[in-house]
């Protein structure tokens, strides 16, 4: 038997560990099934290059609880160990096993799965256990050898006959303020949180399967049943596979595995596969969003060949896109020692970059191949392709080839298409192409009207994020101007009508301003008077639209983002002097009847534009029922 001490650079590294070197205690589970994958692995690869002269077979993991003994065992059936192997990579902390095996191995078994990088994996056992057991026997003809230590730098280490077949069980044996992990469900929730999708079967107890029935059986024959092993993880998940050899079936079982109270279907997915300059692989899917900015994030996992790392992913894939669920692993992306936490890297900028490209290539290859299906699904992807728009130039720079531009009848256009068919009857006297825009239908549908009436095409921009999309293709594109349909009445807005001849004076239109202003008293509207169509509304509501715009981009975090303050609420109120309206107020000489006229009208211009609230609402109602009653 021998005896010694391990080879450490601290008195005693298990407090270390403990304390300091893994923040959360249960990824001890990830950690040891991680290396015993790694042993199996390894054995793979060694008997396909002919170096183990054994028998792979079909091994797998098992996790065994002994709740009488206190103890957790994990078991493979993989590569093992020998003393020597034992003294080298399990006394010598920090020494990896993978990392030489890779290092031994690098032409052949770079695809070999290999997970382990830091050495320091085994030791997280300690967090849980105040005494771990090794009891381990190689592929090689050498006798097994038990290794057990309980936390300080002293470890036994003997020949044992209690092993005779190939691989490596690690004995935990729990510590008292660790003894949740002696609970079948916290340890059956660990493995699926953690090694769910691992490239080898982990067998966590046994479930009952019903042996079917035999043809000649009679009505009252019972189905027998028997024990089975109860497999927990999916050794194979679809972004392991080719996507050749996929069905849409297969992605869409895929995502209710990867969210299982997930009940609606996504709209599509992305498959992930790419081998130069890094390895990445994954699948991401496209959720029903709407106009839903708050839905919930954090919905993409992140994998380290096969096992769960995080889903805490920002950085590696771009925030526009952290609105999509789905899964990405790779071996490439840079840890701190514990697997949890990203490391600044430029391997890191590099993969969210090709993320991007490779969505903005996915949107380009929906809308050529079917056009029809890809508008259907607009109202639900459109936030993110906006949001992608404002946030990321490189996504920005290739967007033209699939965002879409649809009208309030819903057409829907490319930039392309949309410049082709607005240019004609929408630049104004400055050559500028104008876009009339509607945010809401319903609020601002005379507006809407308005504009259809007089031939110009309205376009429906009603995202969270549209200020700044708007922003972003006015400085994008050459003599572009959004304004929104109610922003001015709709004859001011292209610029470019000859003038309609007015049907007052200009002292009468003096008078008029002046009744108007004298009677509202609110320096919330400017008054504006406008020789418009003797049919067009007397009176209407604008906002300025840079006012309503830098409004708008603070409500969703523009405010924020370009220190902007509150700010006032200001309208115009267009007066329309050749309404006959208009001409009523002046003929009317009682001073109350003219105030009564005057708010009357303010107050359906207001309506129109839901401001009309509370107790001026209320009046409103009171004196419209009394004008009914005379």
């Amino acid at each position: 038997m021998t005896k010694g001490n391990i080879n450490v650079s601290v008195e005693n590294i298990f407090p270390l560990i403990k304390k300091f070197l893994y923040s959360d205690h249960e990824i001890f589970l990830r950690e040891l099934i991680s290396n015993a994958t790694d042993a199996t692995l390894k054995l793979k690869h060694l008997t396909s290059i002919g170096e183990a002269k054994v028998e792979y077979g079909n091994p797998q993991l098992e996790v065994k609880i002994d709740k009488e003994n206190k103890t957790l065992t994990i078991i493979d059936q993989g590569i093992g160990m020998t003393a020597e192997e034992v003294e080298k990579y399990i006394n010598q902390v920090a020494f990896s096993g993978a990392e030489e095996f890779l290092e031994k191995y690098k032409d052949s078994a770079k695809d070999s799965g290999i997970i382990g990088h830091f050495g320091l994996g085994f030791y997280s056992a300690f967090m849980v256990a105040e005494k771990v057991e090794i009891v381990t026997k190689s592929y090689k003809d050498e006798p097994a050898v038990r290794w057990i230590c309980d936390g300080s730098p002293e470890f036994t280490l003997e020949e044992t006959t209690d092993k005779t077949d190939r691989g490596t069980e690690i004995i935990l044996h729990i510590a008292e303020d660790s003894l949740e992990f002696l609970e079948e469900g916290k340890i059956r929730e660990l493995l699926l949180k953690y090694n769910k999708f691992m490239p080898v079967p982990i067998k966590f107890g046994t479930k009952t399967h019903t042996l079917p029935l035999p043809e000649d059986a009679g009505e009252d024959a019972v189905a027998e049943t028997e024990e089975v092993d109860n497999i927990i993880n999916n050794p194979t998940p679809a972004w392991t596979i080719a996507p050749s050899e996929l069905t849409s079936e297969d992605y869409m079982k895929f995502y209710h595995e990867l969210y299982p109270m997930q009940f609606e279907e996504p709209l599509f997915n992305i498959h992930l596969n790419v081998d130069y300059p890094f390895n990445l692989t994954g699948v991401l899917f496209f959720p029903k969003l709407s106009n839903n900015l708050n839905i919930e994030k954090d919905k993409i996992q992140l994998y380290q060949n096969q096992v769960f790392v995080t889903d805490e992913v920002k950085g590696i894939v771009p925030d526009f896109l952290m609105l999509l669920r789905g899964v990405i692993d790779s071996p490439d992306i840079p840890l701190n020692v514990s697997r949890s936490y990203l490391q600044a890297d430029g391997a890191v900028k590099k993969i969210s970059s090709y993320i991007t490209k490779k969505v903005a290539d996915k949107m380009t290859s929906l809308i050529n191949e079917n056009r029809e299906d890809y508008e259907k699904k607009w109202n639900d992807i459109k936030v993110v392709i906006e949001y992608g728009i404002v946030t990321e130039e490189k996504f920005a720079e290739k967007s033209d080839k699939f965002t879409l531009y649809p009208t309030t009848d819903g057409k829907y256009f490319l930039w392309n298409e949309l410049e082709e068919k607005l240019k004609p009857n929408q630049t104004d006297k400055d050559g500028n192409l104008v876009i009339l825009y509607a945010s809401n239908i319903d609020e601002q549908h005379g507006y809407i009207q308005s504009a259809k009436d007089k031939g110009y095409e309205v376009i429906l921009l009603d995202s969270p994020v549209v200020s700044h999309v708007i922003q972003k293709l006015e400085t994008s594109k050459e003599k572009v101007l959004f304004v929104r349909v109610d922003a001015d009445h709709v004859n001011n807005l292209i610029k470019k009508d000859e003038p309609i001849i007015s049907k007052l004076s200009e002292t009468e239109k003096e008078s008029l301003k002046k009744n108007v202003e004298e009677t509202i008293n609110d320096k919330k509207f400017t008054v504006q008077l406008e020789d418009l169509d003797s049919t067009d509304a007397p009176f209407t509501i604008t906002q300025p639209e840079f006012m309503r715009r830098m409004k708008d981009m603070q409500a969703t975090g523009g405010g924020g983002m370009f220190g902007m303050g509150g700010f006032p609420e200001m309208y115009n109120l267009v007066v329309n002097s050749n309404s006959e309206f208009a001409n009523q107020i002046l003929k009317t000489e009682n001073p109350g009847e003219k105030e009564g006229l005057i708010k009357y009208a303010l107050d359906l211009a207001k309506l129109s534009q839901n401001l009309l609230k509370g107790k001026d609402l209320t009046d409103f109602i009171q004196r419209s029922y009394k004008q009914l009653e005379k």
